[in-house]
């Protein structure tokens, strides 16, 4: 009985943190500012050298910066690209332009991303976007988008949710509460790594 308690509140925990996640679950699609240099090589149209291009190149900010290593890329190629490497984009401030760069989105639904702004959670997003298409495209979508996630105000599982992050940083992000500035945030979190580790997180959170 004992035993089956437990399992039931860990089953639970994780639905919990699944509806409260503020990042989209992305299990099939890298992140480029993430994925190792071997992992990166052997993706459909990169060879090591590209690969080495976009680890030198990280944080990248954008997939329109990442696109912009490589030239020499097709309009078909750009888009075989995407569909396995993809920067997660902002729900509330991405431009068009980088919301018609999700695999497979067409201009409408490019119009319904934005008509719901500003979301306040992926359960939101979820919930909007399932008004015009299943489940598992929805399912789909997700793995390329997040909401920003308040430094003053969001959970250790949103906070969870960002891509890479570990246990220790979720603390760090709690710890220095109230955030005034994210000149502050910046501050703060660079007592524990890098610079480019700070830009790569700091797109994930905005101050509220």
């Amino acid at each position: 009985m004992r035993m089956v308690q437990v399992s039931m509140a860990v089953c639970l925990s994780l639905v919990a943190s699944n509806v409260l996640a503020q990042a989209g679950n992305n299990n099939s699609v890298l992140n480029p500012n993430l994925a190792d240099k071997d992992e990166l090589a052997a993706l459909t149209g990169l060879d090591e050298r590209q690969a080495g291009v976009i680890v030198a190149a990280r944080p990248l900010s954008s997939n329109a910066e990442m696109i912009a290593l490589f030239d020499a890329m097709t309009e078909a190629q750009t888009a075989e690209l995407l569909a396995q490497l993809f920067l997660p984009i902002n729900l509330n401030s991405a431009s068009r332009e980088e919301i018609m760069l999700v695999p497979g989105i067409n201009s409408r639904m490019a119009h319904e991303f934005e008509e719901y702004r500003p979301y306040r959670s992926m359960q939101q997003f979820r919930r909007e976007m399932g008004k015009y298409v299943d489940e598992n495209e929805v399912a789909r979508f997700e793995q390329y988008v997040f909401v920003p996630m308040g430094l003053n105000t969001a959970s250790s599982e949103d906070f969870g949710s960002i891509p890479g992050i570990s246990r220790r940083m979720v603390h760090e992000f709690e710890e220095y509460r109230p955030y005034d500035s994210m000149q502050q945030f910046r501050r703060e979190m660079g007592k524990y790594v890098d610079a480019n580790e700070v830009a790569r997180l700091e797109r994930y959170v905005e101050l509220r």
